[in-house]
């Protein structure tokens, strides 16, 4: 048998709105995994903020976080890791535009620690997931290496400004997409990143064919993705402009997804309840 390499965005996708796994959806991914398959996350978090469901579903695989500005394999060493960021200087060129744009917030991720604009309770506790180091202050004073990604919060009405301007004066040097809830910001990251280019690197390592791979996703950072995947699978509760690339669309989140889409896939007659 030829496996398949199944890629799973996270938030709105592989997790209901508990940020859970459902119980049905988790025994389809183990029932294929058993058979041989591959199982892997591609999403816009850290490592340390996905590393839990990694270890749930028990993956033997690489990962793809910041949206592929890191692949790497948690449990194999023999995999070639990759880590694009930002330049420095742009950077802070980019939030210095940003102060300018009246944003709520940005956030920079380096390495193990995490970089708050603005003192926020409800964004210290959203990205503390795995216990960074967190800092709070202007980042053009606390920023000396180059960030992963930056994530700018601002008011709904402000973000298509605020990507329009990132287009016109950056766009040679970034890519920016958007995410969905808990937190609704776009994040920035080197200009040619992706989850398809993360996702391509894997599948050469496991000698997956091209036919192949299976993806799902719901927001703009998968779009790429999913157009890339011989299988892109877009969720009921994503954008509608991802499901316009889509191969298919599933049931939503909340409604076992991925779970029920797979099994009918695959032919497994898991039950679902």
């Amino acid at each position: 048998m030829q496996p398949y390499l199944i890629c799973l965005d996270l938030d709105g996708t592989l997790l209901n709105d508990n940020k859970e796994i459902s119980s049905y959806t988790k025994q389809v991914l183990t029932e294929l995994q058993q058979r041989g398959h591959h199982i892997m996350i591609a999403t816009g978090r850290p490592y340390r903020a996905s590393q839990i469901y990694y270890h749930e579903l028990n993956m033997n695989t690489p990962v793809v976080n910041f949206n592929g500005a890191y692949v790497h394999h948690p449990k194999a060493n023999d995999f070639t890791t990759i880590h694009e960021v930002l330049d420095v200087e742009i950077s802070k060129n980019i939030i210095t535009a940003l102060q300018q744009s009246h944003v709520t917030n940005i956030i920079a991720e380096v390495k193990d620690y995490v970089f708050i604009n603005n003192h926020d309770p409800r964004l210290f506790e959203g990205f503390s997931m795995g216990n960074p180091k967190i800092q709070t202050g202007n980042l053009l004073e606390q920023l000396t290496e180059p960030p992963t990604s930056l994530l700018v919060e601002a008011e709904e009405d402000n973000i298509p400004k605020i990507k329009d301007m990132l287009t016109h004066f950056y766009a040679e040097n970034i890519e920016h997409r958007r995410w969905g809830a808990p937190f609704p910001v776009i994040e920035i990251v080197k200009r040619g990143i992706n989850k398809a280019r993360g996702i391509k690197c894997v599948k050469q390592y496991l000698n997956v064919a091209d036919e192949r791979v299976i993806a799902f996703g719901d927001e703009d950072n998968d779009i790429e993705m999913i157009k890339y995947a011989s299988h892109g699978i877009a969720m009921n509760n994503g954008l509608q402009e991802l499901k316009d690339v889509a191969n298919d669309t599933t049931y939503s989140n909340n409604e076992d997804g991925i779970g029920r889409y797979l099994n009918e896939f695959f032919d497994l007659n898991i039950r679902y309840y």
